[in-house]
This record gives C-alpha cells, sequence and structure tokens, in this order.
C-alpha cells in the first residue's frame, strides 16, 4: 500500500493482524488519519513501512501467502481514494508457469556461459605503445 502525502511529518503507522493505522502531517500541518480492517488476517511482525519525500510506502504480508483475496478490505464497499497499483500486479494464475520459464531461460544462459571456450589469447597485443613512451621521455 502507498499513501502519497508529499514530505510528511510525524508519520506513524501501525500494522496489526487484522488492521493498519497511518497519520501524518502534510507541510502545511494538516493532519491524515487512514486505518483499514484488512479482508484476512496478516503477518504484522513481517511487514514493514518504508518512507520516501513523495510517499509512505507499507508493504503487508498476507498470513496465507498463496491465498488470493477478492479486495483489500473487510468490508465490502471499495473506499473512493483506494485503487490498484497495476505497476505491482502479481497474477496468481499462471505464475508458477512464468517461473519455470524464467529458471529455464537461467539455465540456457548459464549453459552458454559455462559452454566457452579458452579464453582469447593475448599474444596480438601492440607492445608499441609501451616502447614509444619509453623513448620519447
Amino acid at each position: 500500500m502507498e499513501f502519497c502525502v508529499e514530505d510528511s511529518t510525524d508519520v506513524q503507522v501501525l500494522i496489526e493482524d487484522h488492521r493498519i493505522v497511518f497519520s501524518c502531517k502534510n507541510p502545511d500541518g494538516v493532519e491524515f488519519y487512514n486505518e483499514i480492517e484488512f479482508y484476512a488476517k496478516v503477518n504484522c511482525k513481517d511487514s514493514q513501512d518504508k518512507r520516501s519525500g513523495r510517499s509512505i510506502t507499507c508493504f503487508v504480508r498476507k498470513w496465507k501467502e498463496k491465498v488470493a483475496w477478492p479486495r483489500l478490505t473487510k468490508e465490502d464497499i471499495k473506499p473512493v481514494w483506494l485503487s490498484v497499483d497495476f505497476d505491482n500486479w502479481r497474477d496468481w494464475e499462471g505464475e508458477e508457469e512464468v517461473e519455470l520459464a524464467q529458471v529455464e531461460h537461467y539455465a540456457e544462459l548459464l549453459k552458454k556461459v559455462s559452454t566457452k571456450g579458452p579464453p582469447p589469447a593475448m599474444d596480438d597485443l601492440d607492445d608499441d605503445s609501451d616502447s614509444a613512451d619509453a623513448t620519447s621521455t
């Protein structure tokens, strides 16, 4: 989750098993407060937050990792201010196929690297530059 508040101060993030509580102030002193009840239990001990100049990003790990949630919040109604960040979207279906394709790709790369021949001979380098430097001084 990302809370977009530029140059925030007094940032407080509390991640509990079933909710997150967020509060901060913007440069004008306006206070922001948000409390979200999660759809299901999260692993609060393995969750964290990171602050940058433009936002506060919260990394929340679900208790059951391979189980897709139909939504983030416990309530069936989506808040108007909540939106999906498609840059960080993870599609649960077909994920194993993608991971398998990545493993195969890396295996091919390793095979190419390991099947190369001996290193090239370095005897074709020109030594004239060294001798020219020595004669010019």
